[in-house]
């Protein structure tokens, strides 16, 4: 098939729905479909790149929105016409939105007058935006409702609707009155596995964070826990990602007493250090209550790592507590200190857990979400062609 992917976020822009969208144009590609995917320029300026790995990137002249890191918007003004001439040139079997902003919402109404199948993947989740617009505190339930609805209204004219976990899928169901089926993210689990290169002396276990670093990760509650750590139990922290809080919290760990062999902030690593990361790592964490599925922890399940996360949102979908990790209520820093002791001084429970988190990772392998992906715009592509 010709497959079109339209996104508003995709790399070098870091966040899940942005490397999900990479994942899946690159997943398909390897099974032999055309793959074009249409999205913002990460220099503002439109364009066309034909990839090493067999995807053909359409960029959008765009703008860059000043309250959110390296994040390009589609331009309102242009992107009508920049659609149009896309579709005439590619002419798509289907189409696979991944959100419906300027640039979503305008390939959907332009599918919907040229009979093109349409599949919707909803990302949003109203705590991930809010606290990066302009807006006073008392304002944000309101917006997250007004998200709703617009995400209703637009992606109401999709063929066939997803998300990544049946969580997701309840919420977006309950907010939208939509139908939506799950279908997880997937993951090549293959480059986690285990190698035989001999284990190296670390001086303490490391426990691992990966994600931009924005309000709702929540990053604060684990710097407070390792501060309330019991004294000889050996961890350090490590933080990788970057975001608008990574200054603030840094700050943080100084003022709470964490010398620099206890907490580390790394930043962005390449794809073979983060690898790495996932595979030193003895404790993965993901204290976040905003998580439609969590592509890092997916990933640190499939390095076979423990998890302590939140219970919130979607995270209890992949942590089975007292399985292959813990969950801990959202803010409360004793009970996530507690699970974080209970794994640092237990080598042999980190062993029997991470066995589990490759276990239960093996049913979002990504071949599977590929397959049925497939079979989703076939269903569009005939879904579009029926009288509305």
């Amino acid at each position: 098939m010709k497959i079109l992917i339209g996104t508003d976020t995709y790399p070098p822009t870091v966040n899940g729905a942005a490397q999900f969208s990479q994942r899946l144009a690159r997943g398909l590609a390897s099974r032999g479909h055309e793959v074009h995917v249409a999205c913002p320029s990460p220099t503002g300026r439109p364009s066309r790149i034909d990839t090493d790995d067999g995807i053909v990137v359409h960029l959008a002249r765009s703008f860059h929105y000043p309250k959110y890191q390296n994040f390009p918007v589609a331009l309102p003004g242009t992107v009508g016409r920049f659609v149009r001439r896309l579709l005439d040139d590619v002419d798509p079997d289907a189409i696979h939105l991944q959100d419906g902003f300027f640039l979503g919402r305008t390939l959907l109404k332009q599918a919907r007058k040229r009979g093109i199948g349409v599949v919707a993947t909803n990302h949003l989740m109203p705590q991930n935006v809010v606290d990066h617009l302009p807006i006073p505190t008392f304002l944000h339930s309101v917006t997250a409702k007004l998200l709703w609805w617009d995400l209703a209204r637009v992606y109401g004219g999709a063929d066939v609707l997803t998300s990544p976990t049946p969580k997701a899928v309840e919420l977006l169901e309950e907010s939208t009155g939509l139908q939506a089926i799950a279908v997880s993210n997937g993951i090549d689990i293959a480059p986690y596995l285990p190698t035989t290169e001999p284990a190296t002396d670390e001086e303490a276990p490391a426990i691992m964070f990966v994600g931009r670093l924005d309000p709702e990760k929540r990053v604060d509650d684990l710097l407070h826990a390792m501060a309330r750590l019991p004294e000889g139990i050996p961890g350090r922290l490590e933080i990788i990602g970057k975001g608008p809080q990574g200054d603030a919290w840094k700050a943080q760990a100084r003022q709470l007493g964490l010398q620099p062999n206890r907490v580390v902030f790394h930043g962005f690593l390449s794809e073979a250090e983060l690898l790495a990361a996932y595979r030193r790592a003895a404790v993965f964490t993901m204290p976040s209550i905003a998580e439609l599925q969590s592509l890092a922890t997916l990933e640190a399940m499939a390095a076979g790592t423990p998890v302590v996360a939140a219970d919130a949102m979607a995270l209890p979908h992949l942590v089975h507590h007292g399985d292959n990790g813990f969950l801990y209520a959202p803010g409360n820093v004793t009970e996530l200190t507690h699970h974080l002791t209970t794994l640092l001084q237990d080598a042999q429970l980190r062993t029997s857990m991470g066995v589990r988190s490759r276990e239960i990772v093996s049913d979002h392998c990504l071949e599977r979400t590929l397959e049925t992906f497939e079979g989703l715009y076939s269903d569009a592509m005939r879904s579009a062609r029926l009288p509305r």
